[in-house]
């Protein structure tokens, strides 16, 4: 029933249209919780085991920090490279796109380098979490309506919960569905982004056909 109304949410999903559930929804697709639970084990692999929650915490909220530098200064950020709306929107439809196709093909050995030391920053909060896709996304947010800033602050901090909580309950997770049912569930995520991103690139084509 869940991922029937995440397939529901995404085919129906558009960015001029985006709502607090839609942009909750694609931030949390977009930051794949369930796809990171095996990432973040293989990192921590060489952490002691009563220092890794420590460490996924610390990490998560660096993350928070981050994507909420660039939802609020994602205008300025604009102005000063001097790019437009409709650039954004397709350059961030293009990296969702690959980071969907990787999801649902996944190329082994890509992203499993394990860190032997505390892996401060890199590569838990960046790129697992705050990636560049999720970057572009709050861009694009902040760029499309800034006098919703209220609401995007809001659906980050949801969608960082949701990745959270996923997160810290990772053990209990994959005892539960197991690594095929994991594998499964990351692919099915994979296939409703592929959608949202190429929602994206279309809504940037019709911006910028009609300037």
């Amino acid at each position: 029933m869940a991922y029937a109304m995440l397939v529901f949410g995404a085919i129906y999903f558009t960015i001029d249209t985006m709502d607090f559930w839609s942009a909750v929804l694609m931030l949390v697709i977009i930051m794949d919780p369930l796809g990171n639970i095996p990432l973040f084990h293989s990192v921590l692999g060489a952490i002691p085991e009563e220092s890794r929650r420590r460490v996924m915490v610390r990490e998560l909220f660096i993350a928070l920090g981050i994507l909420t530098t660039f939802l609020f200064l994602g205008n300025h950020i604009l102005s000063i490279l001097g790019l437009q709306k409709p650039a954004i929107s397709i350059g961030g439809g293009v990296v969702l796109f690959l980071i969907a196709i990787n999801m649902v093909f996944p190329q082994h050995g890509l992203r499993a380098d394990t860190e032997r030391e505390d892996p401060f920053i890199v590569p838990l909060a960046i790129p697992f979490i705050a990636g560049p896709s999720a970057i572009a996304a709050l861009i694009l947010m902040a760029s499309r309506e800034p006098g919703r800033m209220g609401t995007w602050m809001a659906a980050l901090a949801v969608a960082w919960a949701v990745t959270a909580a996923f997160l810290l309950a990772s053990n209990r997770i994959m005892r539960i569905i197991g690594k095929r049912g994991l594998r499964a569930a990351v692919k099915l995520m994979g296939m409703l982004l592929i959608l949202i991103s190429i929602q994206m690139i279309l809504n940037g084509i019709q911006v910028y056909s009609g300037e």
